[in-house]
């Protein structure tokens, strides 16, 4: 959407430079600095209405019913008019003064600046990531949004579900070009994601009513299943559910056949090479994307070292564990120990895996009755624990979180995968339980959106860095108020963090030491104890997300290194509570933005 930069003038001219007479800093008045602070989170506010305005799946995401039977834009016209908008931004941005700002206002200030910023910067790179691919790809991405996002209250929530199902047709035309520009970028998906996104495009097309099979197709199933619920008539739950199948028949079913027909023509040019060394600019993108997703200037070389030490000092630790628990050999052997010993597993049956999802929400209540030792604030939004859906999967990572609606119409999810179990292991599941949930993405996530004290747009950004550190980071500070007790899953507690050490040499080898998927997968074979299906779905993981991985041991590192200094400066006068608010209350941040945070908030105790 384009702005008229007159009338922003006019709307918010109170924040602006004034002719060169720009008052000096400190001589603007409370007043003064509270009413231009207003009218710019104003600003910010108008803007992100205006995102949102722009994006049905957003609304449908906070909770909200406005274009409820529409998806977003996925043409590639879209790049352009949010690259000018963009830029409209950034002029208006450039023309504010910022020393009457309130410091609140100051960081509102500097964060929407760099997400603006940041857009224009990476539009060279538009075409370089991957819509189809098997981690978070489209073809699965819209279908379990239906699933997990759309409401059906009403017989017009039903029916806004029939119209997304007819516009997947359109969407799926959208996404297609969009592949097709890409090629012709040079920029095509390695072979393997292929067979997986293949699979999982064609699994959306399997049952009733696209076949005479006894079983409902995955959107089928849901959408019976959400009518069925509603305190309507028989005749009005039977005609719905004829249109909806109608829908999937005429709209759904061409729209995937269109997508596989695609695929299984650009899959006849696709190679083995793995890293984005290959793209035209790939190197230039690769540093780029360890920027955005770092939030930090290290560079692949800092990052693969960084990783290498992480994992020898691991080892070291987990050693310690052999020790504890009387195991005689190598570590290689106990890693096989702990990859093979039935003790260690939940059994690969439906039995195996309800008890697996009844013992991780175990975990959670308990670790929710004890946060009051780690934490001053507290989240309002419930968490509840979920599988991954039977239709994703074989290609879904091991775990992940949903977050809530904004208006507490849908609780927090954390995910977990059981489609293989021996990928799943018990000494694991504190520590995964504690990083999906609480204290970690959970508490993170839904308490940013529950701030009153920010603006809008800061309850929904998204800095990996800080984020996935986070969750890494919560995953230790358990064993400081006495969990783990069982060192074999204090053991599974380095193992995870292991895992996220070893990403940090395996993704930066791929992408810019041009390793091949074989060897990245070889690495994590002979450092970790993971299952080799969960070393094959991580490389397949760095592949389609340069960068994405390096953010949890980065971003845990610095807010050790944070909490480490703190205590050191402020001795008995530190709180972990108070440092908790510190690092939470802001919503997410850049990591350098973090630790000035933390220095601003150490001056203040001192």
């Amino acid at each position: 959407m384009k702005f008229r930069n007159n009338i922003l003038l006019i709307l918010f001219g109170a924040i602006m430079i004034s002719c060169g007479e720009e008052k000096k800093e400190g001589s603007y008045s409370s007043e003064e600095k509270q009413k231009a602070s207003a009218e710019l989170n104003n600003y910010f506010d108008k803007e992100f209405q205006k995102e949102i305005d722009e994006s049905p799946m957003l609304q449908t995401r906070m909770g909200m019913k406005t274009d409820y039977g529409k998806w977003d834009d996925f043409s590639n016209l879209k790049y352009a008019e949010d690259l000018e908008q963009a830029k409209t931004r950034l002029d208006y941005l450039d023309k504010v003064n910022t020393e009457a700002l309130d410091e609140e206002t100051k960081l509102s200030y500097e964060l929407f600046r760099r997400q603006v910023k940041n857009e224009i910067d990476d539009y060279d790179f538009r075409f370089y990531d991957y819509p189809i691919e098997q981690m978070h790809g489209l073809h699965a991405e819209l279908p379990a949004f239906l699933i997990n996002m759309h409401r059906v209250d009403s017989i017009s929530d039903a029916r806004a579900y029939i119209s997304r199902l007819v516009g997947l047709e359109k969407v799926m035309s959208n996404i297609i070009e969009q592949l097709k520009l890409r090629e012709q970028n040079g920029v095509i998906p390695p072979k393997f994601v292929f067979d997986r996104t293949l699979d999982a495009s064609r699994n959306i097309v399997k049952g009733k009513p696209f076949t005479n099979s006894a079983e409902a197709s995955t959107l089928m199933e849901d959408f019976n299943s959400k009518v069925e619920k509603l305190e309507i008539s028989k005749e009005q739950k039977t005609r719905l559910i004829g249109e909806a199948e109608t829908a999937l028949v005429d709209h759904v079913q061409p729209a995937y056949k269109s997508l596989v027909d695609f695929l299984e023509n650009q899959q006849k040019r696709a190679t083995e090479d793995a890293g984005v060394w290959k793209f035209p600019k790939g190197e230039e993108y690769y540093n780029n994307a360890l920027q955005r997703v770092t939030t930090t200037n290290l560079t692949a070389d800092e990052i693969h070292e960084i990783g290498l030490s992480e994992v020898a000092r691991i080892h070291g630790e987990m050693e310690k564990i052999m020790e504890e628990v009387g195991f005689e050999g190598s570590l290689d052997d106990f890693f096989e120990f702990m990859k093979t010993d039935e003790q260690f597993y939940y059994e690969n049956t439906e039995e195996g895996k309800a008890a697996y999802l009844t013992e991780a929400k175990n975990i959670i209540n308990t670790m929710n009755a004890e946060l009051p030792k780690l934490f001053n604030t507290m989240p309002e939004a419930d968490i509840v624990v979920k599988a991954v859906e039977p239709f994703r999967e074989k290609s879904a990572g091991k775990a992940f979180y949903q977050q809530p609606a904004i208006d507490g119409s849908r609780p927090g999810t954390y995910y977990a995968n059981l489609y293989d179990m021996a990928a799943m292991p018990k000494y694991e599941m504190e520590a995964l339980a504690y990083h999906e949930g609480i204290p970690g993405h959970h508490m993170q996530i839904a308490i940013a959106q529950e701030l009153d004290s920010i603006p809008e747009f800061r309850k929904f950004s998204f800095y990996t860095a800080y984020v996935e550190g986070w969750g890494l980071y919560s995953e230790y500070i358990p064993k400081e108020i006495g969990f783990y007790e069982d060192p074999y899953s204090d053991f599974g507690r380095l193992a995870m963090e292991l895992w996220r050490s070893c990403r940090l040499v395996v993704d930066t080898g791929i992408h810019a030491k041009k390793w091949t998927r074989q060897e990245g997968i070889d690495y994590y074979k002979e450092n970790t104890p993971a299952a080799e299906s969960a070393c094959v779905k991580m490389v397949e993981r760095h592949i389609v997300m340069p960068g994405q991985a390096t953010a949890y041991k980065i971003g845990m590192n610095k807010i050790l290194d944070l909490r480490e200094k703190t205590k050191e400066q402020l001795g008995d006068n530190f709180d972990i509570k108070e440092f908790h608010d510190v690092v939470l209350t802001d919503g997410a941040l850049p990591l350098t933005v973090l630790e000035s945070r933390v220095d601003s908030w150490v001056k203040s105790k001192k």
